[in-house]
């Protein structure tokens, strides 16, 4: 995976809907050390603030940490600096859209360009998943081709297919989570702005409304469930927090809205299997990991609730599994990735080649 002992070092980010992460990996022992997470200066803080002033913050809180960064002992013999951006991303590091980081307008954002001018430092910018895919990849091995899933502020998705990871140099490929999975539904609005979509239905947040607006709904079911004590008896007061620890209990009410949430979900990777014949299906983000094994369970039942063509019950379940229990997936991926890079780069700083770009 990695290109040997060559001693160099990183700085990984990653800058997700709703916290900013940076570390340093080091490419002797594939170690992500002395990580620093702060949050994002995005639409989770400001979720009134214009498209163009997000991306204005985003940009600035990004290049002054990894300023600070680089600046800092955990700097120390960086020879490259790697972005992974949870948003489409051209093979050029153009984000050419980031719903869950400053909503669904703005213009494309040169961030590669703008990062290495402003850096003076070989840098690469791609797309949150396409970084993480590389945590999981198994290059030779009989299952090496799988399909990466995030379940957080939104959903996202990556397929890893014969040594690379599927999408175009426009950066295209892998936004499962604005899929319209039920047009229909006029009052679930994605952060895109687009109506029905799976990240507005299965994502954390989705779930979570779902949770709220079912409390809503049946004031007294929602009263005599575990959620109607952690919460006042106030459907509005729910969090993802109250939701998880419900669900991780069992409590029946708030596993309803787990169930009926990733029913689309499901769906979706059965259109994925049916469509190319992806049998390993990696689930990791922050509310997938919060519920745990519960998660891949449930999703798994309604992966056989629909069935896959040629599978049985139990085969349709045994492709799902859970990813590493932590949110350095990104990390870590975008440094086996930069482990990837000669050091030998054009007069742009960038190499042509880089791995699953976008």
């Amino acid at each position: 995976m990695t290109g040997g002992p060559t001693g160099r070092a990183f700085v990984v980010v990653d800058v997700g809907g709703t916290t900013l992460r940076v570390g340093r990996y080091e490419e002797d022992g594939q170690r992500l050390i002395q990580v620093i997470r702060t949050p994002l200066d995005g639409l989770g803080r400001y979720p009134d603030a214009p498209a163009a002033v997000l991306q204005r913050r985003v940009l600035m809180q990004v290049a002054q940490t990894v300023e600070s960064y680089l600046g800092s002992p955990a700097g120390e013999g960086v020879s490259a600096v790697g972005i992974a951006f949870a948003g489409p991303v051209t093979a050029d590091g153009v984000v050419t859209a980031a719903p869950t980081v400053w909503g669904g307008g703005g213009s494309a954002v040169e961030v590669g360009a703008w990062l290495r001018r402003r850096l003076a430092m070989q840098t690469h910018v791609v797309n949150d998943m396409t970084a993480s895919v590389w945590r999981y990849a198994r290059p030779g091995a009989a299952d090496a081709d799988f399909c990466l899933i995030t379940v957080s502020s939104g959903i996202g998705n990556k397929v890893y297919r014969d040594g690379v990871v599927l999408v175009d140099r426009s950066g295209a490929g892998g936004e499962m989570g604005h899929w319209p999975a039920d047009p229909t539904a006029e009052d679930v609005v994605c952060d895109c702005g687009g109506r029905g979509h799976l990240g507005a239905i299965a994502s954390g947040r989705g779930i979570l409304k779902s949770a709220r607006l079912a409390g809503g709904r049946d004031l007294r079911a929602f009263r005599d469930s575990m959620l109607g004590a952690s919460c006042a008896a106030d459907p509005a007061m729910l969090t993802n927090e109250d939701l998880v620890r419900a669900i991780r209990f069992g409590d029946n009410f708030a596993l309803s809205v787990l169930r009926a949430a990733l029913r689309p979900l499901a769906q979706a990777i059965a259109a994925v299997h049916s469509a190319i014949g992806i049998g390993r299906y990696v689930i990791i983000g922050g509310f997938a990991t919060a519920v745990g094994d519960q998660f891949a369970h449930h999703l798994g039942d309604q992966l056989a609730g629909f069935g896959c063509f040629g599978l049985s019950d139990d085969q349709a379940r045994s492709m799902i599994e859970m990813g590493a229990p932590d949110d350095d997936h990104a990390l870590i991926g975008m440094g086996r990735m930069l482990s990837q890079v000669s050091p030998a780069v054009d007069r742009q700083g960038v190499r042509h080649a880089c791995p699953g770009r976008g």
